[in-house]
């Protein structure tokens, strides 16, 4: 896999790297586990999240409740501790979806996104046999600032609030494929190996959210992603107080500007 060739055009999506201060933090052996149980989570939350625009424009009824079923053991594991940790048989989805005729882009949403599930199910799914094998517990742990942050500049009305969604999720994959290949190199082999093997899926779920936001809207929507490429700089920038996947670097690793 050539990295460098991948990731080019995240570099040059993102508006600024990860803070060193940041990885600093996240390759300490004893932050190991906060970062793997929320990598976990950022997993499951980008398959609810591709599922969640499936029922909310593209799918009918039916279709919308099969997409509920296939998620449901994974969110009754980590959520409500219910089951042992087995999604083998739970990848893949049950039925074929319908969708809506009134929505002109259903069919490249749906195609698009039951992809996107599948594969973050399958990275939730690797990265929680490594924590088994590491001997790390699902524990809970609070949201980032980072993708509310992110969200709470989507408009209210329709189709600009799906064209601002698929933005923000472009940014949110983007980041991750970046942190992927920044994080490799200071890990163990096993480590390494899992988040280079994640960049190839990881690089083209940014450019499908983005090429779908441009399908979706009537105009240009260069100066939508550059707001949000500004707010996104910002938010990963800053200082945080807790060490997230996507957070920013912790408050005391902020090096003040000369």
């Amino acid at each position: 896999m050539n990295v460098s060739a991948l990731l080019e055009p995240i570099n040059q999506f993102l508006q600024c790297p990860t803070p060193q201060g940041w990885i600093d933090e996240a390759v300490k052996p004893e932050n190991l586990s906060t970062l793997l149980v929320d990598h976990a989570n950022c997993e499951l939350k980008a398959a609810q999240t591709a599922m969640l625009l499936l029922r909310r424009y593209a799918v009918d009824k039916q279709s919308g409740e099969a997409l509920l079923a296939w998620l449901k053991p994974f969110e009754d594991f980590v959520y409500r501790k219910v089951g042992s940790g087995d999604f083998s048989q739970h990848i893949g989805l049950s039925k074929k979806l319908i969708s809506r005729s009134e929505f002109a882009q259903s069919d490249q949403l749906i195609n698009k996104m039951v992809l996107l599930i599948k594969e973050e199910l399958h990275h939730f799914q690797q990265c929680w046999e490594i924590m088994q094998g590491r001997g790390i517990e699902y524990a809970n742990l609070t949201a980032s600032r980072y993708a509310r942050g992110m969200m709470k500049h989507v408009r209210t009305h329709e189709p600009a609030k799906l064209i601002d969604t698929l933005i923000c999720g472009a940014y949110i994959e983007a980041r991750s494929c970046e942190r992927f290949a920044m994080l490799a190199p200071h890990l163990d082999d096993e480590l390494e190996q899992f988040y280079i093997s994640l960049l190839r899926s990881e690089a083209r779920h940014f450019q499908d959210y983005l090429a779908l936001a441009q399908q979706v809207s009537d105009a240009d929507i260069t100066d939508r992603v550059r707001f949000y490429g500004e707010r996104e700089a910002l938010l990963i920038s800053a200082p945080d107080q807790e060490l997230r996947f996507h957070s920013g670097p912790l408050a005391a690793t902020v090096v003040p500007a000369a």
